[in-house]
């Protein structure tokens, strides 16, 4: 499987996490989307005519949608996704709210950081919208003693979610009212076989260095 990869894309990050957590091999392309924009070259264009990332080809198979790659990584390893209808439609409703992230608290990192025209004040305001709203999720479910979004464990729900809030505070969005949020946080850090992108880091404090492991072997 061949990923056209932007290292600094949280789209792009969730895919390469997905596939670290369930042990799938990419092969990663990299796109100089900035400030290169070469997501919009001829080679590019001819994979996803929306001219987004990420993109993933897998022989034939070409997906370009976050959730959808997400979901067929899921379906490949034979885990990560809900059981029963009212499991399955609130992973969906989450997909459905990471893309609002993206619009809102990744919208306002793009404009801080890259330059991207918009409203920085009004994306900043939608975002925080949205980090109070998962908030009340996530405490709703501590109090049911759950850890993640969906069901009895991780999901590509949280995993669609995850990096849209890691890297909020790049766009001027502090995690600092959201008690809840960031225990969840520490949980998905957490998960054997997490990998890291430039503005997340692994909890170095609950799993050893690549070095020590290394070491131990």
């Amino acid at each position: 499987m061949i990923l056209y990869d932007w290292v600094l894309s949280p789209n792009c990050y969730k895919v390469r996490l997905m596939a670290a957590l369930c042990g799938e091999r990419l092969s990663l392309h990299a796109v100089d989307l900035y400030p290169g924009r070469e997501h919009l070259s001829e080679p590019c264009i001819g994979l996803n005519p929306a001219g987004t990332l990420p993109i993933l080809q897998d022989g034939d198979l070409v997906l370009t949608e976050s959730a959808a790659i997400l979901t067929y990584l899921a379906r490949r390893s034979g885990g990560w996704l809900a059981e029963g209808p009212a499991d399955a439609a609130h992973l969906q409703n989450w997909l459905s709210f990471a893309e609002r992230l993206n619009a809102t608290a990744g919208l306002a990192r793009s404009i801080d950081m890259l330059g991207v025209p918009g409203s920085l004040a009004t994306a900043q305001t939608g975002g925080r919208a949205c980090l109070r709203q998962l908030e009340a999720a996530l405490s709703e479910r501590r109090m049911e003693g759950a850890t993640f979004l969906v069901g009895d464990g991780p999901t590509i729900a949280d995993i669609a979610c995850f990096p849209h809030v890691m890297l909020a505070p790049d766009g001027g969005i502090t995690l600092a009212p959201y008690p809840s949020i960031r225990l969840w946080t520490r949980a998905v850090r957490a998960l054997p076989g997490f990998v890291e992108m430039p503005g997340i880091h692994r909890l170095h404090e609950l799993l050893p260095e690549p070095e020590m492991e290394t070491a131990i072997e």
